[in-house]
């Protein structure tokens, strides 16, 4: 199986699906199994997701599959995993594909850094973001609430217990008041070290800088709300998108509102899957 190096040395497994336009996929290609898959179904999420997207799209493109979020929480990067290292590692994974141009489908942090790689690269074809909006983006909230879950992670070297993902719980009905971070302080600090490069980013005048063709999606419900721990931060996904939709689409994007959706049920693959695949057909016609 080919593998990437990424910008720490570390490197990726990756799966390619398929043939037909390439398209970078930062998904887990393999369908989670035993007590996490338990877990992940109790917080609403489908444990073959990334399998459920690679095959719906894998008969009309290339799908190069690879668990980037996965991977950043097995081996993390605390202190490195900057913009420009992400995009890096995205470039790096087309590479090890053997693909020079090709789309890049991402969905809530993973969506933002799909921007982060457009605006850094001419070898994108496409770009599709799904529950994260593209400009009016909630950087300064989401780094007070990454800050906040790094001081409350357990200590690094200790076993947490397996929780759900970042980007895999039911964001509407869960009690925050009440949640236990269980990922390492490694683990939340990456995230700190991302947010905090993102502070001064301007997502607006970025928009000049990306020349390809471009899609975002949200759930009109999405709006995530952290309690005292967090700071009492609420933050919005939808509202950037629903109120400056006009905005966005005379800078070029396809828009797409899921209406009553959370960013928890926007992001299933019978949901993306219906504006996703379309959109990249026509997209991705020039190859």
């Amino acid at each position: 199986m080919p593998e990437a190096r990424l910008h720490d040395g570390s490197t990726i497994e990756l799966e390619t699906h398929g043939d037909g336009p390439a398209l970078l996929l930062p998904v887990n290609p393999r369908p989670v199994e035993g007590t996490q898959a338990e877990q992940m179904r109790k917080w609403g999420t489908d444990p073959a997701l990334g399998r459920s997207l690679i095959d719906g799209l894998s008969d009309a493109f290339r799908v190069i599959a690879f668990d980037y979020e996965g991977h950043i929480l097995a081996e993390p990067k605390p202190d490195t995993l900057t913009p420009a290292a992400v995009a890096n590692d995205m470039l790096a994974v087309a590479d090890a594909a053997g693909v020079e141009r090709f789309g890049y489908y991402g969905y809530s942090w993973l969506a933002l850094t799909g921007l982060q790689l457009a605006i850094r690269t001419d070898r994108l074809s496409a770009l599709a973001m799904g529950g994260f909006p593209p400009i009016g983006g909630p950087y300064a909230e989401m780094l007070r609430v990454t800050t906040a879950t790094s001081e409350l992670a357990v200590p690094a070297g200790t076993d947490p217990k397996p929780g759900p993902r970042p980007d895999a719980q039911d964001w509407s009905e869960y009690d925050w008041s009440t949640v236990e971070v269980t990922m390492t302080e490694p683990q939340t600090r990456q995230f700190v070290t991302l947010y905090e490069a993102l502070q001064d980013f301007d997502d607006v005048a970025a928009q000049a800088r990306v020349d390809c063709p471009r899609l975002c999606f949200v759930g009109s419900a999405d709006e995530i709300h952290y309690g005292e721990r967090w700071g009492n931060v609420t933050v919005r996904m939808a509202e950037p998108i629903t109120n400056r939709r006009t905005e966005l689409e005379h800078l070029g994007w396809t828009v797409h509102i899921l209406e009553g959706l959370d960013h928890m049920r926007a992001m299933q693959a019978d949901r993306v899957l219906p504006i996703l695949r379309p959109w990249l057909a026509t997209a991705l016609s020039g190859g």
